[in-house]
């Protein structure tokens, strides 16, 4: 069954830069770099409920064109959606039951440049035609699977919720309740916001789909990443740190939940709307 979300994948132009980045966003160093066969360089940063891997063209290859064309198409920004399994196989079968048509099994591997460590998993992909336009994997870890480290005060813990935009809320619900076999948690239509939030929680972290009211419901029209909500503890000192190190960020300001604090991070995300999130203890 599926866990949590393992990861999700963030393309963008050159692997250095875009580390540099999410190094100073995050407030942590890579847990992994690797080169990608095919042409590509990858680096993850392993949080507390899930992962963020950073994908770029590197060299020659069909994997470095692919990825250099879906940046000249779209830019840089978030692309895949990766849940992760403790069944694969179990998974694959009940998911070809629930008409889902996914992809055979393959097997992956990995090999950090520095230190030579090996990782290994078996993932399998389910047609964009059937998640509503997202690309969506689902993966098991094997051998070498990451921990997360404890962060400092002021750097990000864990992802907080993703969201996605979505002109067909019914597709959605089918797909991410229904068929894949997430929770659902909230359906709410708020005219005041001029939304409808659908959120399902998995692994301690939430998937949220909004559906903007003003516009017309389209169920030929493809869901699209929005942006991703980080959480810390202290977010005064998150605040600070990231303002020293040269984003643009808002100010302090209540969050729509309760008991929490929440800032925006106005630029420097590689195209990835971002805020930050703290809730009080309980």
């Amino acid at each position: 069954m599926i866990t949590g979300l393992d990861h999700l994948v963030l393309v963008c132009p050159e692997i250095n830069s875009g580390v540099a980045v999410y190094e100073k966003l995050l407030g942590r160093k890579a847990d992994w770099r690797a080169d990608v066969e095919g042409g590509g360089a990858s680096a993850l940063f392993r949080l507390g409920n899930t992962s963020l891997e950073l994908l770029a063209p590197a060299g020659d290859g069909p994997l470095a064109q692919r990825l250099a064309d879906i940046i000249d198409a779209d830019g840089p920004g978030l692309k895949t959606l990766a849940f992760g399994s403790d069944a694969l196989a179990v998974d694959h079968d009940t998911f070809t039951r629930r008409g889902l048509e996914p992809e055979p099994l393959s097997k992956g591997q990995s090999t950090h440049t520095q230190t030579g460590a090996a990782r290994a998993w078996q993932s399998f992909r389910i047609p964009a035609t059937k998640t509503g336009g997202i690309r969506v994997f689902i993966i098991e870890p094997r051998e070498g699977a990451l921990q997360p480290l404890a962060p400092a005060a002021d750097a990000v813990n864990g992802l907080d919720h993703a969201v996605i935009n979505t002109a067909a809320p019914d597709r959605a619900l089918a797909f991410y309740g229904a068929r894949l076999g997430l929770r659902l948690a909230m359906d709410r239509t708020n005219p005041d916001w001029g939304v409808r939030l659908i959120f399902f929680r998995t692994g301690s972290l939430t998937i949220e789909i909004a559906q903007r009211l003003a516009d017309p419901e389209d169920s030929a029209k493809p869901d699209s990443f929005w942006g991703l909500t980080w959480a810390v503890a202290d977010i005064s000192t998150a605040h600070a740190r990231l303002a020293a190190s040269g984003f643009d960020v808002s100010e302090i300001r209540k969050g729509r939940k309760p008991g929490s604090q929440v800032f925006t991070v106005r630029n420097g995300t590689m195209n990835v709307p971002t805020l930050f999130i703290a809730h009080e203890a309980v």
